[in-house]
């Protein structure tokens, strides 16, 4: 399914340009409400022992509850909301899929929905593998090594990042946000991978999105 992209409505009003994005947030919570459904079906599918299976449905549903408040409460611009919702897409999939890893993302000690000041934004990623695997930092998508979507621009630099295993990693990003301003959001995704005898048996990504304040 398209996503509307609002851009045909827009006009150089300022009132017919609120209601429209209050109109375009409204169609984007349905859309992040009716999308569930299929994540959930997936979960069906997947025909998972009871425990997994309550996890795995708890992190769709609590997604759409925190991103549907997101878009309604912080994203005030189109692109805002689209950030936002495209986040929350992110991590519907990633509770359908599961999280057999141990990982941990935090900008300012906090996890998933976050909030900083614009400049450079650190960002603290652990994580550990199972029964003795080691872990490294991935890539989301063939040469990306991260997800990144913003309202300003922002970037994860990418020089001197670390390429060892780690038994337990605890590193630190540098999310550049230098160009942010206050209501801006930021989603990215940190892909980590598990590592038996120097082979990738199992990846995850995590996505974290950012308020600036």
């Amino acid at each position: 399914m398209a996503m509307p992209t609002g851009d045909s409505m827009r006009t150089g009003d300022e009132s017919e340009r609120t209601t429209d994005v209050n109109s375009y947030q409204r169609t984007c919570m349905d859309f992040i409400e009716d999308i569930s459904h299929d994540y959930e079906a997936w979960v069906d599918y997947y025909k998972l022992p009871e425990d997994e299976d309550k996890i795995r449905r708890s992190g769709i549903r609590a997604t759409i509850t925190k991103t549907n408040t997101w878009i309604a409460k912080v994203a005030q611009s189109i692109p805002a909301v689209d950030v936002v919702m495209n986040d929350g897409i992110q991590k519907m999939a990633e509770s359908t899929a599961g999280k057999p890893l141990q990982i941990g993302v935090f900008v300012n000690k906090t996890a998933s929905y976050t909030e900083a000041k614009p400049g450079i934004i650190d960002v603290n990623v652990k994580a550990s593998g199972r029964e003795g695997r080691k872990v490294k930092l991935g890539y989301h998508f063939k040469d990306d090594r991260f997800r990144v979507e913003s309202t300003c621009g922002a970037y994860i630099d990418e020089s001197n990042l670390p390429t060892e295993e780690f038994d337990l990693m605890d590193i630190h990003l540098k999310l550049r946000a230098e160009n942010a301003k206050q209501r801006d959001v930021i989603s990215f995704t940190v892909t980590v991978y598990e590592m038996e005898n120097g082979v990738e048996t199992e990846k995850r990504g995590l996505s974290t999105i950012v308020h600036i304040v």
